[in-house]
């Protein structure tokens, strides 16, 4: 008798049968970049396929999107006002809450509204929290970050995300939220956020990059997995709803290593660098677009991620490759 793990691979349909990894389109979370001016376009370079828009194209564009069966969108906004508070990110008619609130007035419950929660957007030097003497004063940004968790939740959206990585951010928002009474606004934690170099197109459409200095005294080392894994452990006992890593791809032995270890999903972000490689490479013919994505994305998954937050999703579903 020969043992042949090759008969298993004989066929398309017997390979699709035996399957260890399959996802669902529903487990998709497609990102948007939210820009004051009801109709306004923009393209982002560093991004092909990627654009900024105004509310009534957003609304417009997750209409379509809903169509392929994405239903989870996570928002970014573009204030055009930034000042050393982050006043811009707690206004409660501000362009984030406007958003969700247009979102859930055209699409209702068929759309899972998820907002990003921090202050980099909003502060003049595109810190992640309030600066001081060159330092993030991590206390004092607490309170601002609550208050813009709170204005999203009220405005509609289903969860609530804090990139920001200060300490105890998870407990100070989930406080703010239940003593207002969105005790059902789920929060979802970046718990496990690397200081990476896969964030620059992000940067650019977000118009977020620091104007001095860098984040690694916030963000991970990006060669720490024991601390990586601390990080969503505490976000846990806090009351994260949801954990994620982020980026994804250099990590997937950290996202294994986090499913393994804790009982809340787990979200993994396909980062702008990833995506932006991508399309770079299948622009010059390097490589197959469309089988590239598949495989990137079952990696993902196979490492264990419930979610994932990737740019590829729309094309993906437009063109059938998922």
């Amino acid at each position: 008798m020969k043992i042949r793990p090759r008969r298993l691979r004989t066929t398309a349909l017997l390979r699709e049968a035996v399957a260890e990894t399959q996802f669902r389109v529903a487990q998709l979370v497609q990102p948007h970049f939210v820009i004051e001016g009801n109709n306004d376009v923009q393209a982002i370079s560093s991004m092909p396929g990627i654009e900024r828009m105004g509310i009534a194209r957003l609304v417009e564009r997750v209409g379509r999107d809903l169509e392929l069966g994405l239903t989870n969108v996570l928002l970014f906004g573009l204030t055009q006002h930034k000042d050393l508070r982050g006043a811009s990110a707690t206004d409660a008619n501000g362009l984030v809450p406007r958003a969700v609130r247009a979102l859930r007035e055209r699409h209702g419950e068929r759309l899972t509204i998820m907002t990003d929660v921090c202050l980099c957007g909003s502060l003049e030097h595109g810190h992640c929290g309030v600066l001081k003497d060159g330092k993030i004063l991590n206390d004092e940004t607490l309170p601002i970050l609550s208050a813009m968790a709170l204005a999203h939740a009220r405005a509609g959206a289903d969860v609530v995300a804090p990139s920001d990585m200060m300490d105890g951010r998870v407990a100070a928002i989930r406080s703010t939220l239940d003593a207002s009474g969105h005790l059902d606004t789920a929060l979802m934690s970046y718990s496990t956020k690397f200081a990476s170099a896969f964030y620059g197109p992000f940067r650019e459409a977000a118009d977020s990059a620091p104007k001095s200095g860098d984040r690694k005294s916030y963000q991970m080392d990006h060669r720490n997995a024991r601390e990586a894994l601390r990080e969503s452990l505490l976000d846990e006992q806090e009351g994260a709803d949801i954990l994620m890593v982020k980026p994804a791809l250099s990590y997937l032995d950290v996202i294994r290593t986090i499913k393994d270890r804790t009982l809340v999903p787990l979200a993994a972000y396909n980062v702008s660098g990833e995506y932006s490689m991508v399309k770079a490479a299948a622009a010059n013919g390097w490589v197959d677009e469309k089988l590239v994505v598949r495989e990137i994305l079952n990696s993902m998954f196979r490492a264990g991620a419930d979610l994932v937050i990737s740019y590829h999703g729309r094309e993906a579903r437009e063109k059938g490759w998922i």
